[in-house]
Order: structure tokens, then sequence, then C-alpha cells
């Protein structure tokens, strides 16, 4: 059973930065794909960002772009965000995910293994 553990969530105020980071406890697949979803209180989880296995397919969500910065360590397991200039807006549990298939796609159809999320908070 792979397991997923994010990290680097915290409190931040408007304007600074944060990264978070996941690891996947194992390989389950030779090649996967990993990403980021946030779920802000009341609302529905929405997609943020994801990566495929080379790093030659990053999607972002529209809200998030040229904001925040998707990267991963294959040898690491691990996927990284970088986020940067913070907003109030952007107040929410983070959840890492992960799946066999391609970047296409997610937020639209169930994915593979899902992380517990770290809370980011952004102050204003």
């Amino acid at each position: 059973q792979v397991q997923l553990e994010e990290s680097g969530g915290g409190l931040v105020q408007a304007g600074g930065s944060l990264r978070l980071s996941c690891t996947a406890s194992g390989r389950p697949f030779s090649t996967y794909t990993m990403g980021w979803f946030r779920q802000a209180p009341r609302k529905e989880r929405e997609f943020v960002a994801t990566i495929n296995w080379s790093g030659g397919s990053i999607v972002y969500a529209d809200p998030v772009k040229g904001r925040f910065t998707i990267s991963r360590d294959n040898a690491k397991n691990t996927v990284f965000l970088q986020m940067n200039n913070l907003k109030p807006e952007d107040t929410a549990v983070y959840y890492c995910a992960l799946d066999r298939g391609s970047t296409a796609g997610w937020g639209r159809r169930p994915l593979d293994y899902w992380g517990q999320g770290t809370q980011v908070t952004v102050s204003s």
C-alpha cells in the first residue's frame, strides 16, 4: 500500500511564500503523475497543479498560474509545490495525489492515491 505524506504547510502573511512537499512511501508504478489539490472551508476540493513523470507535462489551475510552481524529484519519490505571493484565498488544506495516468483530466476523474493533507493559512 502506497502512502503519501505532505509537509510544509503553515501560517504565512499575504504576499509570503511556502513550499509544500509530498513523499510517496513506495513506487507503485514504473512511472506516475503527481500533483496537488486544495479544499477551503465550505468549498469543494479543487485541482491546483500536476506534473508527469518526466516533468515535460505540467498543468496549473488558473488561480495559481504565475504564482505556484510544481516540481518533482523522482529519486526521492517526492513532489514539491512552491507557492509565492500567497493570498488569503489560497487558505485551504492542500492534498497530494499520485496517479498512474497522465496529467490529463486531473480534477475530473478518480486518482489512485491521496495524502492526508496539510493546512495552509494565509493571513491578510
